[in-house]
């Protein structure tokens, strides 16, 4: 535990948390249940793709050289349709037809496609108009993948187009990181949850649901845990539960400085010499206790109350955590430079402020930011409809023109629709 919880950076507290964490064993899944997942170990082709020559296109299968001195009209002696086992030669002087995907048959080494051929009122003629390269319109053995190619590489998300990529090799299993199942709690007796007007003096829980909800976003199985009221015994007694059966806990509340903080004081109980408990400079977001507990080093996170502090300190840890925890080495949000079409000013303070903004892309190709959200740590409701969220160092602010850098929460809401012709 941090002795007087000395105010430390935030790139300083992201790498405390991240020293602490280690990867989820790996499991062998079903492939579908894998999508999402990050593989464990490497994965190399044992079939070649496609596995046999076969056309690109419906035509007529064909020798290269009987088109050298083209036009020339060929015998069509016959049809090979898709999933047919090859059959008849192709001989000099004829074709087949064939369709897209058929297998060529032996002694045809090209194709002229179906549009260009042309076909005599008997049907048993084609001719063909100009000459046709040696393997025109033919998909080659081993095109897409040779025998012995590495098809994902350990730390590869599975996502669908690898997951067709298995599918060409008959593969129904993987070894990956499984996702971690993360418990949600909040605490406070001034909590209420359920129907019906809060009793005086109490308000509703808003935290547990939206961490829940982001969880889900994410696609990260999650443990709704429920209220536990300020009470040391009752709050070390739910972490404790929550260690055995999750992989992540997450709590809101109780923090701060306060005679009724008791989740730092658990925490810290519980982790012993794994326990952090910090004053990060950032805003909103500044009190933050963070330990890893029991045998499984199950990380146990601590989140201020305020509900948009709880969402910030969710990108800026619980999120990049669980992406560590599952085995990822990519980050877990898009961040890129914007423009900032609109002024930030702020004051010195010694903290960086993550402020939500709308971001949108312009005509010059590039993200602006167009709008800031007004700030306050317990302003949900004027946060809902930012999908970004700037980083604004220490300073006096920035001015328009300027870059600034943003974590993009919602990027299919980056295009401007405003443009668009239809509107």
């Amino acid at each position: 535990m941090r002795q007087g919880e000395a105010v430390i950076a935030l790139d300083e507290a992201q790498r405390e948390v991240r020293s602490l964490l280690v990867a989820l064993a790996p499991v062998r899944l079903d492939v579908d249940d894998a999508l999402g997942c990050v593989a464990a170990a490497p994965v190399v082709a044992t079939e070649p793709v496609p596995r046999f020559a076969n056309s690109s296109m419906d035509g007529f299968a064909l020798r290269s050289e009987d088109t050298r001195d083209a036009p020339v009209s060929l015998q069509i002696t016959g049809v090979v349709l898709a999933g047919a086992a090859p059959g008849a030669e192709v001989g000099p002087g004829s074709a087949m037809r064939i369709m897209t995907g058929a297998p060529m048959p032996a002694g045809a080494d090209c194709v002229e496609i179906v549009e260009e051929a042309v076909v005599d009122a008997s049907g048993t003629l084609v001719t063909v108009g100009r000459r046709i390269d040696r393997g025109a319109f033919v998909r080659a053995p081993g095109e897409d993948v040779s025998v012995g190619d590495q098809l994902i590489a350990e730390g590869d998300v599975v996502h669908p187009t690898r997951r067709g990529v298995l599918a060409t090799q008959g593969i129904s299993t993987l070894m990956v990181h499984p996702r971690p199942c993360v418990g949600v709690l909040s605490t406070g007796d001034e909590l209420f949850d359920g129907p019906g007007a809060p009793p005086p003096g109490t308000i509703r829980d808003v935290n547990r649901h939206l961490l829940l909800a982001l969880l889900a976003e994410a696609g990260v199985p999650s443990r709704d845990l429920g209220i536990v009221r300020d009470d040391y015994d009752d709050t070390h007694q739910a972490i404790s539960r929550a260690v055995e059966t999750c992989d992540v806990v997450i709590s809101t509340g109780g923090v701060s400085v306060g005679d009724a903080d008791f989740v730092k004081m658990a925490i810290a109980e519980l982790a012993g010499t794994r326990a952090r408990a910090m004053k990060v400079a950032v805003r909103p977001g500044k009190p933050f206790s963070f330990g890893v507990v029991g045998p499984r080093a199950v990380p146990v996170f601590g989140l201020p109350g305020n509900p948009v502090s709880t969402r910030v300190s969710f990108e800026l840890f619980i999120r990049p955590a669980l992406s560590v925890l599952a085995g990822s080495a990519v980050p877990p949000r898009l961040m890129l430079d914007a423009v900032l079409d609109v002024p930030m000013p702020r004051q010195r303070d010694g903290r960086v402020h993550m402020v939500h903004v709308l971001a949108k892309t312009a005509a010059d190709g590039r993200v602006h930011v167009v709008g800031a959200m007004r700030e306050g740590s317990h302003l949900l409701q004027a946060v809902s409809a930012a999908n970004a969220i700037a980083e604004v160092p220490d300073g006096d602010g920035i001015v328009a023109g300027d870059t600034v850098r943003i974590i993009v929460l919602h990027p299919e809401e980056l295009a401007d629709t405003s443009t668009r012709a239809d509107a």
